[in-house]
Order: structure tokens, then sequence, then C-alpha cells
């Protein structure tokens, strides 16, 4: 599917991650994706009390993390 097919699909298409697996992805705390979640520096949608984070979320988060430090 195009890029931007998948772009217009429907929530139903988007794969949600928990916080708990996005540290594991990202190697960091929880309290780190927390704390970027309510920065609003990686995107999430609450459910009930809890934060579900799109995995395209943490895939541009780290694209744009890199940066060249020689």
């Amino acid at each position: 599917m195009p890029a931007e097919e998948n772009e217009r699909a429907g929530p139903a298409q988007v794969k949600f991650l928990t916080v708990a697996e996005v540290a594991l992805i990202m190697r960091v705390s929880k309290m780190t994706v927390y704390r970027l979640v309510h920065s609003k520096a990686l995107a999430a949608v609450r459910v009930g009390k809890s934060f579900r984070v799109p995995e395209r979320a943490v895939q541009e988060y780290l694209n744009n993390a890199y940066f060249d430090a020689g």
C-alpha cells in the first residue's frame, strides 16, 4: 500500500503500542515515555486512564531524534 493511502487509513489500520512497549522499543524507562507524551514530543491517545502511542509516532520521533555528533 503506498504511503499516501496508508495515511488515509482509518483507526483500525493504526497499530497502537502501550507505554511499556514504547519504553522497550526506545530502551528508556516508562517515565521517560510519559514525559515525552505530556510534553507533546510524542503523539498519544488516552484510553481510559492509560495512553496508547501510534507505532508510526514512535518511528517518526526516533527518525527526528538523530543528530550528527561528529
